[in-house]
C-alpha cells in the first residue's frame, strides 16, 4: 500500500504542476488590456472551439485526473 501511495503523490504532484502551468499560460493569453474591455468577445460568443483551443480540453483532462487522484489519495 506503501508504494502505490508514492506512485499516486508523485502522479498528483506531476499533474498538479502541469495544471498551474497550463492555466497560468492560458490565462497570460487573454490578459491584455483589450481582453479587459472586452475586445476578444467576439470569439467567445458561443463558446470557444475545442479544435481551435485544444488548451481548454487539456485542461479538463488535467483537472479531471486532479480530481480523482485528490479522492483516490484522501480514501488510501
Amino acid at each position: 500500500m506503501g508504494i502505490l501511495r508514492s506512485v499516486l503523490l508523485a502522479l498528483f504532484f506531476v499533474d498538479c504542476f502541469a495544471l498551474i502551468a497550463l492555466v497560468l499560460s492560458h490565462m497570460s493569453e487573454h490578459a491584455t488590456l483589450g481582453g479587459a474591455f472586452g475586445a476578444g468577445m467576439s470569439a467567445t460568443v458561443f463558446g470557444r472551439d475545442v479544435s481551435r483551443d485544444p488548451k481548454k480540453l487539456l485542461i479538463g483532462v488535467l483537472g479531471t485526473v486532479f480530481f480523482v487522484l485528490g479522492i483516490l489519495l484522501a480514501v488510501l
